[in-house]
């Protein structure tokens, strides 16, 4: 849930600390994405709620999934058993098309473009240096394109 919700890689996703989570701003801050770099990317009211209860369950000073095993409780979880649990669940949901945790991320700006936030916006949200990156995430469904023939059709009549 948070990997979508906040646009995260799977290594991003599974490294995320307590101390990560700025709930006064909502915002998460990620430490050392791809390319060592950190970035700011907002925080959901329901994804904060979320953490917040999966915190109490287990209550790690640092990591928010630690790992499961007492000899490696000092780690985050594994990003395999992520990809593992994220299979499972699309199998048992019955969907048919192809998936990874990763299509997660490129949902999540498609959606984003889809609400109308800018493009720079989410070439900033999700630490890509180049919008051709940022292009390749985002895809047209049939119901942006609707809504750009749409809104090209209301600019053609307010001129006309």
């Amino acid at each position: 849930m948070v990997i979508y919700a906040c646009g995260l890689r799977i290594q991003e996703g599974v490294s995320l600390q307590v101390s990560h989570i700025d709930s006064a701003r909502m915002v998460l801050h990620i430490h050392a994405g791809k390319g060592n770099k950190d970035r700011r990317v907002p925080l959901p009211l329901p994804a904060l709620v979320r953490l917040r209860t999966h915190w109490r369950t287990h209550r790690h000073p640092i990591w928010l999934f630690p790992a499961r095993y007492r000899d490696s409780l000092d780690q985050p979880m594994a990003q395999r058993s992520v990809a593992r649990a994220f299979q499972v669940a699309l199998q048992e949901s019955g969907i048919q098309k192809p998936a990874t945790v990763h299509t997660l991320r490129h949902s999540w700006a498609t959606h984003l473009l889809e609400a109308g936030i800018n493009l720079r916006i989410i070439q900033d949200w999700l630490g890509h240096r180049s919008p051709r990156t940022t292009a390749l995430y985002t895809h047209l469904t049939p119901q942006a394109e609707a809504a750009a023939a749409t809104t090209s059709q209301r600019l053609l009549d307010a001129v006309l």
